[in-house]
Protein backbone atom coordinates (compact mmCIF):
# COMPACT_ATOMS: atom_id res chain seq x y z
CA UNK A 1 0.00 0.00 0.00
CA UNK A 2 2.69 2.50 0.90
CA UNK A 3 4.29 1.76 -2.98
CA UNK A 4 0.91 2.51 -4.31
CA UNK A 5 0.43 5.88 -1.99
CA UNK A 6 3.92 7.27 -2.89
CA UNK A 7 3.25 6.67 -5.98
CA UNK A 8 0.28 8.72 -6.66
CA UNK A 9 2.04 11.03 -4.22
CA UNK A 10 4.95 11.82 -7.12
CA UNK A 11 2.72 11.80 -9.65
CA UNK A 12 -0.19 13.93 -7.78
CA UNK A 13 3.11 16.34 -7.17
CA UNK A 14 4.02 16.37 -10.59
CA UNK A 15 0.97 17.50 -12.20
CA UNK A 16 0.16 20.26 -10.27
CA UNK A 17 3.50 21.74 -9.21
CA UNK A 18 3.46 23.87 -12.24
CA UNK A 19 2.43 27.50 -13.10
CA UNK A 20 -1.33 27.34 -13.61
CA UNK A 21 -4.46 28.93 -13.19
CA UNK A 22 -4.97 27.78 -9.65
CA UNK A 23 -1.68 27.87 -8.54
CA UNK A 24 -1.36 31.39 -9.60
CA UNK A 25 -4.28 32.99 -7.94
CA UNK A 26 -3.46 31.16 -4.52
CA UNK A 27 -0.18 32.78 -4.81
CA UNK A 28 -1.41 36.38 -4.84
CA UNK A 29 -4.01 35.50 -2.05
CA UNK A 30 -1.35 34.36 -0.13
CA UNK A 31 0.63 37.58 -0.50
CA UNK A 32 -2.25 39.45 0.23
CA UNK A 33 -3.35 37.00 3.46
CA UNK A 34 -6.80 36.89 2.23
CA UNK A 35 -8.86 33.83 2.85
CA UNK A 36 -6.20 32.04 2.65
CA UNK A 37 -7.02 28.54 4.51
CA UNK A 38 -10.44 28.47 2.87
CA UNK A 39 -9.47 28.96 -0.63
CA UNK A 40 -6.38 26.36 -0.17
CA UNK A 41 -9.37 24.50 0.90
CA UNK A 42 -11.22 24.54 -1.63
CA UNK A 43 -8.54 23.58 -3.96
CA UNK A 44 -7.50 20.76 -2.15
CA UNK A 45 -10.77 19.22 -1.44
CA UNK A 46 -11.69 20.05 -5.56
CA UNK A 47 -8.84 17.77 -6.58
CA UNK A 48 -9.23 15.14 -3.93
CA UNK A 49 -12.59 15.02 -5.21
CA UNK A 50 -11.52 14.68 -8.86
CA UNK A 51 -8.87 12.85 -8.11
CA UNK A 52 -11.16 9.97 -6.11
CA UNK A 53 -13.68 10.32 -9.22
CA UNK A 54 -11.48 9.04 -11.43
CA UNK A 55 -9.67 6.74 -9.59
CA UNK A 56 -13.64 5.10 -9.13
CA UNK A 57 -13.88 5.33 -12.71
CA UNK A 58 -14.94 8.37 -14.04
CA UNK A 59 -11.83 8.53 -16.20
CA UNK A 60 -12.65 6.87 -18.75
CA UNK A 61 -16.16 7.91 -19.39
CA UNK A 62 -14.80 11.47 -19.27
CA UNK A 63 -12.55 10.25 -22.01
CA UNK A 64 -15.13 9.16 -24.59
CA UNK A 65 -17.07 12.54 -24.20
CA UNK A 66 -15.26 14.72 -26.26
CA UNK A 67 -18.70 16.98 -26.48
CA UNK A 68 -18.45 17.24 -22.72
CA UNK A 69 -14.62 18.32 -22.60
CA UNK A 70 -15.25 20.81 -25.62
CA UNK A 71 -17.92 22.51 -23.19
CA UNK A 72 -15.73 22.71 -20.86
CA UNK A 73 -12.61 23.91 -22.75
CA UNK A 74 -14.89 27.04 -24.29
CA UNK A 75 -16.01 27.84 -21.45
CA UNK A 76 -12.59 27.80 -19.48
CA UNK A 77 -10.75 29.66 -22.24
CA UNK A 78 -13.17 32.76 -22.03
CA UNK A 79 -12.81 32.78 -18.10
CA UNK A 80 -9.54 32.63 -18.28
CA UNK A 81 -9.35 35.57 -20.84
CA UNK A 82 -11.52 37.47 -18.87
CA UNK A 83 -9.34 36.94 -15.57
CA UNK A 84 -6.35 37.60 -17.97
CA UNK A 85 -7.92 41.16 -18.48
CA UNK A 86 -8.40 41.49 -14.31
CA UNK A 87 -4.95 41.03 -14.18
CA UNK A 88 -3.59 43.52 -16.37
CA UNK A 89 -5.76 46.04 -15.61
CA UNK A 90 -4.97 46.10 -11.98
CA UNK A 91 -1.23 46.09 -13.25
CA UNK A 92 -2.05 49.53 -14.93
CA UNK A 93 -3.58 50.92 -11.80
CA UNK A 94 -1.29 51.10 -8.57
CA UNK A 95 -4.43 52.15 -6.32
CA UNK A 96 -5.53 49.21 -7.23
CA UNK A 97 -3.07 47.18 -6.06
CA UNK A 98 -3.15 49.65 -2.65
CA UNK A 99 -6.50 49.13 -2.21
CA UNK A 100 -6.28 45.30 -2.57
CA UNK A 101 -3.24 45.52 -0.33
CA UNK A 102 -5.55 46.48 2.69
CA UNK A 103 -7.33 43.04 3.19
CA UNK A 104 -10.25 43.82 2.19
CA UNK A 105 -11.11 41.34 -0.55
CA UNK A 106 -14.61 40.25 -0.89
CA UNK A 107 -14.93 36.23 0.35
CA UNK A 108 -17.50 35.05 -2.12
CA UNK A 109 -15.79 36.95 -4.75
CA UNK A 110 -12.66 34.55 -4.20
CA UNK A 111 -14.35 31.34 -3.78
CA UNK A 112 -16.23 32.21 -6.95
CA UNK A 113 -12.91 32.75 -8.90
CA UNK A 114 -11.32 29.78 -7.10
CA UNK A 115 -14.03 27.22 -8.30
CA UNK A 116 -14.38 28.71 -11.97
CA UNK A 117 -10.53 28.74 -12.20
CA UNK A 118 -10.90 25.05 -10.88
CA UNK A 119 -13.54 23.29 -12.66
CA UNK A 120 -13.59 25.88 -15.75
CA UNK A 121 -10.39 24.43 -16.53
CA UNK A 122 -10.31 21.45 -18.43
CA UNK A 123 -6.74 20.61 -17.81
CA UNK A 124 -7.92 19.60 -14.40
CA UNK A 125 -10.18 16.97 -15.30
CA UNK A 126 -7.42 15.97 -18.07
CA UNK A 127 -5.14 15.88 -15.23
CA UNK A 128 -6.59 14.65 -11.93
CA UNK A 129 -9.86 12.67 -13.72
CA UNK A 130 -8.24 11.24 -17.05
CA UNK A 131 -4.74 10.68 -16.37
CA UNK A 132 -4.49 9.64 -12.56
CA UNK A 133 -7.50 8.23 -12.39
CA UNK A 134 -6.55 5.72 -15.64
CA UNK A 135 -3.07 5.13 -14.22
CA UNK A 136 -5.19 3.62 -10.86
CA UNK A 137 -6.03 0.91 -13.08
CA UNK A 138 -2.38 -0.55 -12.24
CA UNK A 139 -3.88 -1.59 -9.10
CA UNK A 140 -6.71 -3.01 -7.17
CA UNK A 141 -8.74 -2.67 -4.23
CA UNK A 142 -6.88 -1.33 -0.97
CA UNK A 143 -4.08 -0.36 -2.91
CA UNK A 144 -6.01 1.70 -5.36
CA UNK A 145 -7.19 3.69 -2.73
CA UNK A 146 -4.08 4.28 -0.73
CA UNK A 147 -2.80 5.37 -4.85
CA UNK A 148 -5.82 8.23 -4.61
CA UNK A 149 -4.85 9.05 -0.91
CA UNK A 150 -1.52 10.10 -1.79
CA UNK A 151 -2.78 11.77 -5.15
CA UNK A 152 -4.59 13.92 -2.75
CA UNK A 153 -2.13 14.20 0.04
CA UNK A 154 0.16 15.77 -2.49
CA UNK A 155 -2.40 18.64 -3.44
CA UNK A 156 -3.02 19.52 0.38
CA UNK A 157 0.50 19.91 0.91
CA UNK A 158 1.04 21.79 -1.83
CA UNK A 159 -2.14 24.54 -2.19
CA UNK A 160 -1.47 25.18 1.64
CA UNK A 161 2.17 25.34 1.41
CA UNK A 162 1.99 27.88 -1.78
CA UNK A 163 -1.02 30.29 0.13
CA UNK A 164 1.37 30.45 3.60
CA UNK A 165 4.87 30.29 2.49
CA UNK A 166 3.70 33.19 0.04
CA UNK A 167 4.11 35.49 2.71
CA UNK A 168 7.54 34.66 3.08
CA UNK A 169 7.63 36.65 -0.65
CA UNK A 170 6.05 40.08 1.40
CA UNK A 171 9.43 41.84 2.00
CA UNK A 172 9.40 41.89 -1.98
CA UNK A 173 6.31 42.86 -2.56
CA UNK A 174 6.54 45.63 -0.65
CA UNK A 175 6.31 48.18 -3.65
CA UNK A 176 3.57 48.39 -6.30
CA UNK A 177 5.79 47.90 -9.17
CA UNK A 178 6.35 44.01 -7.49
CA UNK A 179 2.42 44.06 -7.55
CA UNK A 180 2.49 44.92 -11.00
CA UNK A 181 4.91 42.28 -12.31
CA UNK A 182 3.27 39.96 -10.66
CA UNK A 183 0.23 40.30 -12.26
CA UNK A 184 1.46 40.88 -15.86
CA UNK A 185 2.95 37.40 -14.98
CA UNK A 186 -0.78 35.91 -13.71
CA UNK A 187 -2.29 37.62 -16.74
CA UNK A 188 0.51 36.30 -18.99
CA UNK A 189 -0.36 33.09 -17.79
CA UNK A 190 -3.97 33.08 -17.61
CA UNK A 191 -4.18 34.28 -21.38
CA UNK A 192 -1.64 31.69 -22.60
CA UNK A 193 -3.65 29.05 -21.03
CA UNK A 194 -6.40 30.44 -22.05
CA UNK A 195 -5.22 31.03 -25.79
CA UNK A 196 -4.23 26.81 -25.56
CA UNK A 197 -7.55 25.73 -24.76
CA UNK A 198 -9.23 27.42 -27.67
CA UNK A 199 -6.58 26.60 -30.00
CA UNK A 200 -7.32 22.79 -28.91
CA UNK A 201 -11.03 23.51 -29.50
CA UNK A 202 -10.61 24.95 -32.40
CA UNK A 203 -8.51 21.71 -33.68
CA UNK A 204 -10.99 19.39 -32.37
Amino acid sequence: MFSAALSGFLLGASLIIAIGAQNAFILRQGLLREHVFLLSLICALSDALLITAGVAGLGTLIAQSPKLISVVTLGGSAFLFWYASVAFRRALHPEVLKAANAGNGNLKVAIGTVLALTFLNPHVYLDTVVLLGGLSARFEGWNRAAYGAGASLASFIWFFGLGYGARLLQPIFAKPAAWRVLDVLIGLVMAGIGLSLLVRFLNN
